[in-house]
């Protein structure tokens, strides 16, 4: 009689379906936990960039001023800090290095000269775009 000689077993490595969903189940609890705190920081740091531009662009409004004598008008707009308007003489511009920025959602800052809240109202309408909200969506304002 011919025996047959099986090799002895090896031990399978891999890892059970079990411990793949422990391993899921973790990963997901943690993605619930650092997930909605990590996008709530990313709208706190889009509003903290549109405050430190309008702050910026107030500075060059002054300096505008400074030599102008008054502020841009709504029709000169913000294009007055870096182009001379043709009507001012004085004007010793251009007053940004890097032309008009936008706000950190990609749209125009709205300016208007005189302001309903001083000499000019400068401001961003949030995420949504929209006028008034509340959190990431709410309006970004010079005088706030």
């Amino acid at each position: 009689m011919i025996r047959r000689i099986r090799p002895p077993l090896r031990p399978v490595r891999g890892f059970t379906l079990l411990e793949l969903l422990v391993v899921l189940v973790v990963l997901g609890l943690l993605a619930g936990i650092v997930g909605p705190k990590y996008f709530a920081q990313l709208g706190k740091s889009e509003a903290k960039v549109a405050r430190a531009q309008i702050e910026s662009l107030g500075k060059a409004l002054d300096l505008y001023r400074l030599d102008v004598g008054r502020y841009p008008t709504s029709e000169q707009g913000l294009v007055a800090l870096v182009t001379a308007p043709s009507d001012e003489p004085k004007w010793d511009g251009p007053y940004l290095a890097k032309g008009i920025p936008l706000d950190p959602w990609s749209r125009e800052y709205l300016y208007r000269s005189p302001g309903e809240n001083g000499e000019y109202d400068l401001l961003s309408l949030g995420k949504d775009g929209q006028p008034g909200g509340e959190g990431e969506n709410a309006e970004i304002a010079s005088w706030q």
